[in-house]
This record gives C-alpha cells, structure tokens and sequence, in this order.
C-alpha cells in the first residue's frame, strides 16, 4: 500500500472564477466577500452570467493538496464527484496535477459534480457562490481505510462537517492515520459551520485530533469570546498544535506551550482566493519535513502572499525555490 506525506479529505468543487466589480455584485444580489451556498437552479443563472471563466477543480483542502504537492510532497485526495462532464474533469485535472484522486466518479447519482462561482472584485475580495451537489453526500464508505491509516499527515476541511455522515467520515479518518502513526488535523473553515456545530467540533479536536488550523472569527466562535488571547488558550488546552491566521497581522502558532508570532510582508491583493488554503499548505509542508513553529509559520506566510498575488487559488511560481531563496529549507 503506497505511504502519503499529506491526504485530504473534502468538497470537490470546479472553481469557476471571474472578475467582476461591486455594481455587478450588488445587480446579482451577492454579498460580497462570503462564501454562500446556494441552489443548482441559482448556479446555472450565476453561471450564464460570468465573462472570461477561468475553470479549475477546486475546493478548500483540495487547493491545500495540490500547493502541498507543488512542494514535493506524496499527496492524496478524498473527494465525491458524478461522473458528469465536470467531475470528469477534476478527477483527470487533480490526477494530472500529481495527486492521487482516489474515488473515481460515481456513475449515476442524482445530485452533480459541485462548483463555486466566485467573483472577484478589483479591490481582491473574492464573493463566492457554492452549489455543493454531490459533494455533501461524502460518508464513511468513501474514505479508504488503507489510505487513511497509510497517511503521515491527514487535513480534514470543516465545511464538509456541516453533514452527519461528513462528521463520521472525519473521525474515523482521523482515528486511522493516528493508529498508523500518523498526524490528524483540520481547516476549521468557516465560522458559521462553528456556529451549527459547536460541541461537535471541539468534541473532534479534542479526541481525535493533533492540530487545529482557523482565522481569528473561527477561533472567537469555537469558544464564543471576544477576547483572542482566551481562545487561543482555550484550544491549545485541547490541541496539541493551534494556528491562528490574522490577515495583515501575521500567524500565531502554538505547540504543547511553545508560541510562535511570524508576521506577514503586505501585498496588495489581486485576488484573495485561496489565501488560507496555501497557508495551510506551506505550513503542513513545513510540519511534514520537521520544520519549527516559525519556519512552519513563514512557510505559510511565503504561499499565501504569492496567491494573492494573481488570479487564482493556486501558486504559479516555484514555492519551493522561494523557500530556498529565504533560507527556510
């Protein structure tokens, strides 16, 4: 059975990006800078409505996967798509990008492949629109307990816990790589899925996981303070590795009582799409090769800036010649 540095588990969603400005925004009745879910019925007319689409598979783990496999890290995907033309299109997308996809699509569901419009606004927010479709049906039986257990590093994405089965699927994934060895973890994702899911989430983290990955909002919600400096220590109580990212303030990171600030270099966003997603992916390169609470932390702050820098939610440059560039590996 092939060892993976890094599996995910989560939404497998064809990202269809646009530029766009507020008047559009406000004309289509989106609210800016979320993510919304909406209806198959609503997607299509969203869809019709984008100029100059830029089509990639996505999804907020599966962007993680595929930054953390441009590193050079071995790396799996656990994700439902139908086998219609879209999921077609990311299983043969991700596979060509180097990462094991290991579900094939599924041959005659109901529901269809999921997909995201987002919008990007010149001044870089990203207001994205989610028909999830197939993607929420994800339960136990797709999750392969020979690549779960054969897994050094498992990320979990919190959005998918907002399903029943989603929620057993995570805990038996995480129980797995642990008996294997390895580390569990998870993208807390939105604050909202908190919100619905409150005991269910620290329930996991505490039980089941070794690392916990949120912005502040996140963190703020899962213990229901204002304060941050409480809920930092309120999950690393329960967590052995706690990050917090904080925008244009930088990234704590906490392991078993070691704090580590790493502060970010401003970049003036052309479009924040996947920003936390390879974050998370140049801090788990980081964690997988042995690197310190820093590194890891400027590992992170490295991949971000360079997404936020194009179009897109995946790098476009070398990321591991930048690391190299800044002494970091």
């Amino acid at each position: 059975m092939k060892t993976y540095d890094l599996v995910g588990i989560g939404n497998a969603v064809v990202d269809v990006i646009a530029q766009t400005d507020d008047s559009f925004l406000a004309h289509m009745g989106i609210e800016k800078g979320i993510m919304q879910l909406i209806e198959q019925e609503r997607g299509e007319v969203l869809y019709a409505a984008m100029n100059d689409r830029v089509q990639t598979p996505g999804g907020s783990v599966a962007n993680t996967i595929a930054g953390a496999g441009a590193l050079g890290l071995q790396t799996a995907f656990i994700g439902r798509v139908l086998d219609d033309a879209l999921g077609k299109f990311y299983a043969s997308a991700m596979d060509d990008h180097g990462i094991d996809f290991v579900n094939p699509p599924v041959a005659g569901g109901d529901m269809p492949t999921s997909r995201s419009m987002i919008f990007v606004t010149p001044d870089g927010e990203r207001s994205m629109n989610t028909y999830l479709g197939i993607s929420t049906g994800l339960s136990s039986d797709d999750v392969s307990t020979d690549v779960a257990g054969n897994a050094r590093i498992m990320f979990l994405e919190g959005y998918l816990f907002d399903q029943g089965a989603g929620k057993s699927a995570f805990r038996e994934a995480a129980r797995a790589t642990k008996a294997g060895g390895g580390m569990a973890g998870i993208a807390i994702s939105d604050p909202f899925c908190v919100e619905r899911h409150r005991d269910d989430f620290l329930s996991l983290i505490k039980n089941d996981l070794d690392y916990v990955i949120g912005n502040e909002a996140e963190l703020l919600s899962l213990f229901q303070t204002d304060d941050l400096e409480t809920a930092l220590s309120k999950t690393a109580d329960i967590c052995p590795i706690v990050v917090c990212t904080r925008s244009g303030d930088g990234v704590t990171l906490i392991r078993e009582g070691t704090r580590a600030d790493v502060p970010v270099t401003p970049v003036t966003p052309v479009d924040a799409t996947g920003a936390g997603d390879q974050f998370a992916a140049g801090f788990l390169f980081g964690l997988s090769t042995g690197a310190d609470l820093e590194t890891c932390g400027r590992m992170g702050n490295l991949c971000a800036g360079e997404v936020i820098s194009h179009i897109g939610p995946r790098p476009q440059k070398d990321m591991l010649a930048a690391f190299k560039a800044e002494g970091l590996v």
